[in-house]
């Protein structure tokens, strides 16, 4: 019903959508607003009744934009182009990156420390800790990237240990590499047995046994890690030797 807000998918026909119930018309005075300017759909939804389109592929969730009325969607972009003509409009959006990326650097920092806190290593491992702590925040906190750190919906220190355990399955195992078979609940198994083998590789550095570097999968990992990071700063180097005037 165009009375209410949905949550649907493409439907077969261009003004169709599907819904659990089975396909549904679009009203003829409704238009399909794209996905890609965040701020006019946010307002576009907040006024009324839409429909929002969204299609899964594979295990990723795409949108496909809002189904809305016409005169809704023309009326809002007309205001909302007007205010982005205004030049206190960019001193705003000035201001709250400024402000979006103090926050992302206090954020990066603490969750660094949270992450070292969680390995405990011990005192001898104190510099591995501080890589691995490195790479792990480096992967899980930038914005957008969709791993467990930019979640809210939990404790900073779960979203540690989580970010661990999802660093350590890809970096220290095969599991990227596994054949797993599409049995229920099989890949979750998986993933448990390998957070359990990760979980003993950790408890040896808490307890500062002496481990073997060169047969170590965590060591192996920081070392790849570093020789890429190296790799992609000779690169930026060599660009930007090249990019100067002679």
């Amino acid at each position: 019903m165009p009375e209410q807000s949905r949550d649907v998918a493409p439907g077969l026909n261009p003004r169709t959508v599907r819904t659990a119930q089975g396909q549904l018309r679009v009203p003829d005075d409704w238009d399909l607003l794209p996905p890609g300017d965040a701020g006019l759909t946010r307002r576009v939804k907040a006024e009324g009744p839409c429909w929002t389109v969204s299609e899964k592929k594979g295990r990723k969730v795409f949108g496909r934009g809002v189904w809305a009325p016409a005169e809704r969607i023309a009326r809002l972009r007309a205001e909302l182009e007007q205010e982005r003509a205004d030049p206190a409009y960019e001193k705003k959006l000035a201001a709250g990156r400024a402000r979006r990326e103090r926050e992302q650097e206090a954020y990066v920092e603490d969750f660094h420390a949270t992450v070292v806190q969680y390995l405990r290593f011990a005192p001898r491992y104190a510099e591995l800790a501080e890589r691995m702590a490195t790479a792990i925040t480096a992967h899980a906190t930038p914005v957008g990237s969709g791993t467990v750190a930019r979640t809210e919906r939990i404790p900073v220190e779960e979203r540690a240990a989580a970010a661990c355990t999802a660093w350590m399955r890809h970096q220290t195992t095969g599991y990227d590499l596994m054949h797993i078979a599409r049995v229920k609940g099989r890949r979750r198994e998986v993933r448990r047995e390998l957070a359990e083998q990760s979980r003993r590789l950790l408890s040896r550095y808490r307890a500062g046994e002496v481990v073997d570097g060169a047969a170590c999968p965590l060591q192996q990992a920081l070392a790849r890690l570093a020789v890429k990071v190296a790799a992609v700063g000779d690169a930026a180097s060599s660009a930007r030797a090249t990019a100067e005037p002679q």
